[in-house]
């Protein structure tokens, strides 16, 4: 049997082609460096717009940048950008270096942080403070909590 010409290229045009993106999950030892790394900008000043540990962040630029320093995922500049990314995750499967949303400018996901475990978030508060750890179980948290992503890592 004869294939004919154009089957043949088309053929010969997928078998060239590359191949479809794939996700991962980081290792462990990157997220406990994610971790280590997050934890370590405690104490970094608010500034808003602010992406980086010598200017200050915000929240969104905090996680952005600790994502990219740790894992090289570039992340969407606002936290409602970044609640799109990734994968849900419910509370209690929460795994440190996830990312944990809340609503606290009477806006969903109008502010992000990342988990580090035992309950507790690091994030970039507001104005006047600085990075640090808070209990996901104080009220505050508890009644603001919008939800939490798990970001994978795209590859080709």
């Amino acid at each position: 049997m004869k294939i004919p010409l154009i089957v043949s290229v088309l053929l010969l045009l997928g078998a060239c082609s590359t191949p479809p993106n794939r996700e991962y999950a980081a290792s462990d030892d990157q997220m406990n460096d994610l971790v280590m790394y997050t934890v370590s900008l405690a104490d970094t000043p608010y500034r808003y717009g602010g992406n980086s540990a010598n200017g200050g962040f915000d929240c969104s630029g905090f996680v952005d940048h600790v994502y990219r320093h740790s894992l090289g995922i570039k992340l969407p500049r606002t936290s409602r950008g970044i609640s799109r990314v990734g994968t849900p995750v419910s509370v209690d499967e929460l795994s440190p270096g996830d990312l944990v949303f809340y609503n606290t400018q009477h806006a969903a996901y109008s502010h992000v942080g990342i988990y580090v475990g035992d309950g507790k978030f690091v994030h970039s508060p507001k104005t006047g403070e600085s990075v640090r750890t808070e209990q996901m179980q104080l009220q505050y948290w508890k009644s603001r909590y919008d939800g939490a992503r798990r970001i994978r890592r795209m590859f080709q």
